[in-house]
């Protein structure tokens, strides 16, 4: 049988989703859990790795197993293993040819950014932060010129192992709650950094140290060097990936409504 798991977790405490010697990842805890309830080993594949102190919405992996449990059995036997800042949210059989990765249409990340003068606190870990106030108009002009498919090899990591640059960027949205900005992204796929290069661009932008035409001349570069530094993983958030209703999977979790 083939099983598929959406997981919830707060990443500050880890080094990244993918296995690490260490043994200190998401999928380390996830796994070793996973290996207690079924008394037996399990290897998971998931929809999208995510960098040390990226927190995650809606991960969803899959696995094998010959072990036959009710779905509710599987989210409370797991979560029974996992430390409190990681929780299995659902679980659904699936077909063989299901494959959490690759049948995986597009992807969705929010960030979110305090604006204030004063560093974040109860929320530290959990938000990116600038002192400078941000001009929404000045970033939603740039980042319409980041939109459809491009080579963004300027805002790729030298470590990113993608088979190609050109990604095809569907949404970009952002909003403001108070002191808060969000700003939501979803495309075909992301490369290593890509989101939080972005994000470095957008809020220069928008503190007004660069033009919103900068972004243009950034992607069109096609060089790292021409963008801004990369910015925090602490407000990112994989919301998770977007599957073809015929999977029958949910699309969300109710970790959701802890975003503004």
């Amino acid at each position: 049988m083939r099983l598929a798991l959406g997981i919830s977790y707060n990443g500050q405490a880890y080094e990244g989703w993918q296995s690490q010697a260490s043994g200190r990842t998401v999928q380390d805890r996830l796994e070793a859990a996973l290996a207690e309830f079924t008394v037996q080993s399990v290897s998971t594949v998931c929809a999208g790795r995510t960098d040390a102190g990226v927190h995650g919405l809606m991960q969803v992996v899959h696995f094998d197993t010959g072990l036959q449990r009710d779905e509710s059995s599987w989210v409370r036997g797991t979560n029974r293993f996992l430390p409190r800042d990681i929780a299995v949210e659902w679980a659904r059989a699936v077909p063989d040819q299901f494959h959490s990765r690759a049948s995986a249409i597009a992807r969705r990340y929010s960030y979110l950014v305090l604006e204030s003068k004063v560093r974040p606190s109860l929320d530290a870990g959990r938000v990116g932060w600038v002192f400078r106030p941000l001009d929404g108009e000045a970033m939603r002009e740039a980042a319409l010129q980041v939109l459809g498919e491009h080579d963004f090899t300027s805002f790729r990591a030298s470590a990113c192992q993608a088979l190609s640059p050109v990604k095809t960027l569907t949404r970009v949205q952002i909003t403001r709650r108070g002191a808060y900005w969000r700003f939501d992204f979803e495309a075909n796929a992301f490369l290593h950094h890509m989101i939080r290069n972005l994000m470095g661009c957008l809020l220069a932008i928008g503190q007004g140290l660069n033009p919103p035409s900068w972004m243009g001349e950034v992607l069109r570069a096609r060089n790292r060097d021409a963008a801004a530094p990369t910015f925090s993983s602490a407000g990112l958030y994989f919301l998770g990936p977007v599957y073809q209703p015929h999977w029958g999977l949910p699309d969300r979790t109710p970790a959701y409504d802890w975003l503004p």
